[in-house]
């Protein structure tokens, strides 16, 4: 597996073109509208990304006929989108996850719905089986017990 910080160039470029998506449609609109933009804004820097990228489900070693569908996947990089007032739990589980099942070393949790673009990046520790905050570095956070999330 890379160093966490190898990702550093390519998450401040995923970064960039959400930043130029969010500026460009503003806050508010659903969470589709966002998601094809930014994978059109991701390949206009030359950054190749899957949208709607399959992961298949086994239940004891069984594949089953229902998949999960990830936003966005740039290399070993997924990316879930939101359009919401504000991130939740749930949105990071959800990305968590994604990170799980297809063993993926980053996560980035992408917000449109606010005023601001919000965004988490998390790391994805596998022989821990667990989702870490990274800071805009790619240095790993310890959270607080109280779930205070930094955003970029």
């Amino acid at each position: 597996m890379k160093n966490l910080r190898d990702y550093k160039g390519t998450v401040y470029k995923i970064i960039g073109a959400a930043m130029t998506v969010h500026r460009e449609l503003s806050w508010g609109l659903m969470e589709g509208v966002y998601q094809e933009a930014l994978h059109l804004e991701l390949l206009d820097c030359g950054i190749e990304n899957e949208m709607e990228k399959q992961i298949n489900c086994y239940y004891k070693n069984r594949l089953m006929d229902k998949q999960y569908r990830m936003d966005i996947v740039v290399g070993d990089i997924v990316l879930e989108l939101k359009s919401v007032k504000e991130l939740q739990p749930v949105h990071r589980a959800q990305l968590f996850n994604y990170l799980r099942l297809t063993k993926k070393p980053i996560g980035i949790l992408i917000n449109f719905g606010a005023t601001s673009l919000e965004g988490e990046r998390y790391a994805f520790i596998e022989n821990e089986n667990e989702c870490v905050l990274l800071d805009k570095d790619m240095n790993i956070l310890v959270q607080d017990t109280d779930d205070d999330y930094d955003e970029w």
